[in-house]
């Protein structure tokens, strides 16, 4: 049973034009952990959507002529409200996510980064005036907010992609249509409560909850009124939403798969590696976009980092509920989460890899999937060019800083990489040579609300975060040229 101090906070109803409105039928949403129903949500029809949309439009208009200031000023109001809700928020989270609950309050830290962040971005939104070489005329750049934005975010951080994503569109002056994952819309509509307490105007955000993500997602990318989609999710439904959106030529925001590769040189203070790795790897059940998703170890150290990986997942991952003290691994999101590990594990040991510790479900009808470390892999199993998307720790063997390079580019992906070692000149050649969109060296910590994130090749189109890829995103660029200034 979900306890919160104020039950206010959860939501079955879509949010459209700051209403609560709710739909001809309802689906559940369940806790990962035992399968439980936490609540049961609205679903939202083409009708609906369309409401949503025609809504935002309206709203757009006011939102725009709004100064960065206003707009930044509710977005604090948003802040404060989440602090003030924090345990709320962090429980929620985990009963419709099965994250612990740590892991929940670590993931409102990135919400109120972000929202922190965009209200003061929303001042700066700058254009540019470069000198005209003519004396009669003047140049200017402006940039001016782009219009409706449809956002889709996905399970795995169903709090904080929301605001990252509708936050610098927002502060811009655009207006949002959010349609949460089905698996986890509790948070997206706490997130649509906080709006309303803090005032943002009808229109301006609104959140529509379905089971069949088709029936929102159509309209979204058919209707000319919504100018921008942003997406993050996997690449194939990533591609299906760009091939629909060029009907209506939107401009498109996707992050996408990572199959992200980690390089452990010979040379790396092992413990640093070990530990960043474990804890990363391990993180949300595996369930993160930039995870690592394939450990290269050189082959040196390779025995000692495995046996220490090993004795690590011993001490450290506690399966269970994550409101329970002490948990430090929750159950993936769904069957369906469940059953894509299966299958790439029992590929991987088909062709001859290893099983150190775990490789199986915790038990029939569990979506519990014990921490896993695999050895003996190579590049025909089909997880070293696939997202486990689970607690699935691969290990690679690799002799030459080149083979390590090689092999980590090896993929149609590119969002993050990692590498690991105390060589400068190393660190500088192999960062520069990786195709990512984000490097770590000697660290896993590479999100943040000042640095631009996206993937390389088919990991994504475009950015999201920082100065050069936050607030410009959300606008369209429009060249102004003044003549007649030596006319009087």
């Amino acid at each position: 049973m979900l306890e919160l101090k104020d039950r206010s906070l959860i939501k079955t109803k879509s949010y459209i034009d700051g209403k609560w409105v709710e739909g001809k039928s309802k689906f559940a949403v369940s806790n990962p952990f035992d399968q439980s129903v936490v609540a049961e949500v609205s679903n939202a029809d083409a009708v609906q959507t369309r409401e949503a949309i025609k809504s935002a439009q309206i709203a757009f208009e006011k939102w725009k002529a709004l100064n960065g200031k206003q707009r930044g000023h509710y977005l604090k109001k948003w802040e404060t409200l989440v602090h003030e809700n924090w345990d709320d928020l962090s429980a929620i989270l985990t009963y419709e996510s099965g994250k612990p609950f740590e892991q929940s309050t670590h993931e409102l830290m990135g919400c109120v980064g972000f929202l922190d962040w965009h209200a003061h971005e929303a001042q700066r939104l700058h254009g540019y005036v470069p000198q005209s070489p003519d004396p009669n005329r003047r140049f200017m750049i402006l940039r001016q907010p782009i219009g409706v934005v449809g956002v889709i975010s996905p399970w795995n951080f169903p709090s904080v992609l929301v605001i990252q994503k509708c936050a610098p569109a927002l502060a811009a002056g655009c207006t949002v249509v959010l349609k949460p994952a089905e698996d986890t819309p509790l948070s997206a509509l706490a997130h649509a409560e906080l709006a309303h307490r803090a005032g943002i105007p009808p229109g301006v955000f609104n959140v529509l909850t379905c089971q069949d993500p088709r029936v929102v997602g159509d309209e979204m990318v058919s209707d000319p009124l919504v100018r921008k989609l942003t997406f993050t999710g996997s690449t194939e439904v990533g591609k299906k939403l760009i091939s629909a959106s060029s009907y209506t030529v939107k401009n498109t925001c996707m992050e996408l798969g990572g199959n992200c590769p980690a390089i452990i040189f010979k040379d790396a203070n092992l413990e640093t590696a070990l530990s960043s790795t474990f804890w990363f790897k391990f993180y949300n059940a595996g369930q993160c976009c930039n995870n690592i998703n394939r450990i290269f170890i050189q082959e040196s150290i390779y025995d000692e980092y495995v046996d220490k990986l090993k004795n690590m997942v011993d001490q450290h991952l506690r399966l269970g509920f994550g409101m329970k003290k002490g948990v430090t691994m929750g159950p993936l999101i769904n069957e369906q989460g469940v059953a894509k590990v299966e299958t790439l594990v029992g590929d991987a040991l088909l062709k001859g890899g290893k099983v150190v510790r775990g490789g199986k479900r915790v038990s029939p009808g569990s979506l519990f999937y014990e921490p896993t470390v695999l050895t003996h892999l190579n590049q025909s199993m089909r997880m070293y060019g696939e997202e486990v998307f689970g607690p699935v720790a691969s290990c690679y063997s690799f002799k030459t800083e080149e083979e390590a390079i090689l092999m980590a580019n090896e993929t149609h992906y590119g969002l993050a990489a990692y590498l690991y070692t105390e060589n400068i000149g190393r660190s500088w050649r192999v960062a520069e040579r990786l195709e990512a969109g984000s490097v770590g060296v000697n660290t896993h910590d590479v999100c943040s609300e000042l640095l631009p994130f996206g993937g390389w090749k088919q990991s994504g189109i475009g950015r999201e975060n920082s100065v050069v890829a936050s607030l410009h995103d959300y606008c369209e660029t429009k060249s102004l040229v003044i003549s007649g200034i030596l006319n009087g």
